[in-house]
């Protein structure tokens, strides 16, 4: 094996155990938030800007997934699909793009949203995050804390993203996002974040998954809303009807 692909491989492996060790808490705290909240009938949301809204997209409508989990999807802000490339960067920066993009959902006091920002020091991140819980709604950040100990917020009160969070994930991701190096290389590369960040989505998921379960099995609450692959026999109308049966919540298929 190559000695740059061997590296990458040991140091994704290596951020994932300790993201694992250092962040079950947190993980555990966000499950309980994401169960609850199906518990309540509630609807759940997932957002990140550029490359960050990779993992929020990563649960969303998937199999082994949560029927009632919502992509706040801002045109210009959803990975790299915009042109050109560095208008979602752009975007970012733009003061009232989040509270437009809330005050145009169905979201309401209770719902649940996840807010995915590396740095979390942009002004998208923090004022989705900040505006969400001034209208009663619990929020998740998903962010790298080596940000805040390295690098301004360019947001005007100075504040980030974990600054307005009921929980925080911490992808404890370095400033740079880069885990590897080569002398005739002037930066860093290799970034493991996305690896990372969808990792813990996703293991939120499912500790929430296993909590509404416990309680299905026991005979407590109805089995958790899951959808199925469509490509295994029945998978397409088992997810119709999940749709169908959770349209309140189903913000994407308005």
């Amino acid at each position: 094996m190559n000695d740059l692909v061997g590296r990458y491989f040991d140091a994704a492996i290596s951020h994932l155990q300790r993201v694992r060790e250092e962040e079950a808490d947190a993980i555990e705290a966000a499950a309980a938030l994401l169960a609850e909240a199906m518990t309540e009938g509630r609807r759940v949301f997932t957002f990140g800007a550029g490359h960050s809204a990779l993992p929020a997209q990563d649960v969303v409508y998937r199999a082994g997934g949560l029927v009632p989990m919502n992509l706040l999807n801002v045109p210009g802000m959803a990975g790299v699909t915009v042109m050109p490339a560095p208008l979602s960067s752009a975007l970012e920066r733009v003061s009232g793009l989040a509270t437009a993009t809330l005050d145009l959902t169905p979201a309401t006091t209770g719902d649940l949203l996840f807010v995915i920002s590396l740095s979390g020091r942009q002004v998208m991140p923090v004022e989705l995050a900040r505006y969400a819980r001034e209208r009663g709604l619990k929020v998740i950040g998903v962010t790298s804390l080596a940000y805040p100990e390295q690098v301004p917020s360019a947001h005007p009160t100075g504040t980030y993203l974990k600054d307005h969070c009921d929980v925080v994930l911490d992808s404890k991701i370095a400033v740079g996002d880069g885990e590897l190096t080569h002398p005739g290389a002037e930066t860093t590369f290799g970034p493991v974040s996305t690896i990372v960040t969808s990792a813990l989505m996703q293991a939120v998921v499912a500790s929430a998954v296993g909590r509404l379960a416990d309680r299905a099995a026991a005979g407590e609450c109805p089995a958790p809303p899951l959808f199925r692959s469509g490509n295994v026999p029945g998978g397409t109308e088992w997810n119709a009807e999940q749709m169908a049966e959770n349209a309140e919540r189903v913000f994407y298929t308005y």
